[in-house]
Order: structure tokens, then sequence, then C-alpha cells
């Protein structure tokens, strides 16, 4: 879709357009969809994440909740089944898995939400030792981390979405 498009969305399809952006949380784009028209992509992904700045501390911790353990194999969207792919997760070898499912445990008890990291261009390597350093972040800095991770994912989702203009 151009920004053209988005901009003449109504707020349900504006909605259904890319309330899938930030992780089983259509909340965003709704909020989002009363500051059109937007100039650009970016636009876009800065009304979304001012959303999210703007919502309850509650709110922040159920869109970090809704994202997926790293490496699981159940219950993914389909954002999040394809950006594990693509990072190669999925060819873990058992002992590897077994190793990010402990690390994924052991952090969601520390700090009560999953690690999120935006795995777009990642090595499985990368993964596991973003995963091993954050482990040592206080609760306040790793909750920064994360919503700072889900704004990246968000941004490279809507690069799914939105068309850039043609350059000359």
């Amino acid at each position: 879709m151009t920004i053209e498009e988005i901009n003449s969305l109504a707020r349900g399809e504006f909605v259904e357009a890319l309330g899938w952006v930030f992780e089983q949380s259509p909340w965003v784009a709704e909020r989002a969809w009363e500051r059109r028209p937007f100039a650009s992509a970016d636009a876009v992904h800065a009304a979304m994440r001012d959303e999210v700045e703007r919502a309850t501390p509650n709110e922040r911790l159920a869109l970090l909740c809704a994202h997926p353990d790293l490496g699981t194999r159940a219950q993914l969207t389909a954002a999040s089944q394809s950006e594990q792919a693509g990072a190669r997760l999925g060819r873990l070898s058992t002992e590897e898995l077994e190793i990010l499912r402990e690390l994924n445990s052991l952090y969601r008890d520390r700090f009560g939400f999953p690690f999120i990291y935006a795995v777009r261009g990642s090595t499985p390597q990368d993964i596991f030792i973003a995963l091993q350093i954050r482990s040592d972040s206080t609760r306040e800095e790793e909750f920064h981390e994360a919503l700072h991770q889900v704004y990246r994912i968000a941004y490279f989702r809507i690069g799914q979405v939105i068309q850039l203009p043609a350059r000359s």
C-alpha cells in the first residue's frame, strides 16, 4: 500500500492493515489512526510508537507479554514465525533449543516478560549473546530495551505493508 492509501483507510481498515505490527496489540494501530494523515511510513511508525509510550504501564507490559519466546514452535503469529525462521531459529539442534528455552525461562522469571529481540538480520549466536548480556540488566533497563526491540520489530513490519516511494 502507498502512504496515500494508508491515509484514506477507515479506522477498521487501518487496524486490519496495521494492527498486527505490534504483536497481538491492535489497540496501538487503533489509537494511532487518529493522528492521520501521515507523511511517510516513518511517520506511521512514530505515531504508533508514541501511542505505546502514552499507554499505561500495564498496557505496555501486556504488549511485551504478547510476544512469544524465541525458539518456541507453538502459537506463533505468522509474522513471528517468519521472523524467527529468517534468523534460522527453526534449525537449532535439540541441545541448542533446550539451552534457548532454559535461558528464556530464566529471563522471563527474572523480568516478568519474554526476551524480545528484533531478529531480522541476526544469527542464532547473536541472539544467544544478547540474551546472556541482557539478563544482567535491571528490570527498568530491560523493560526499556524490550520496548526498543518491539519498536524495531514494528518498524520492519510496517515496511512490509507500506511501499516506499520510488527514487529518481
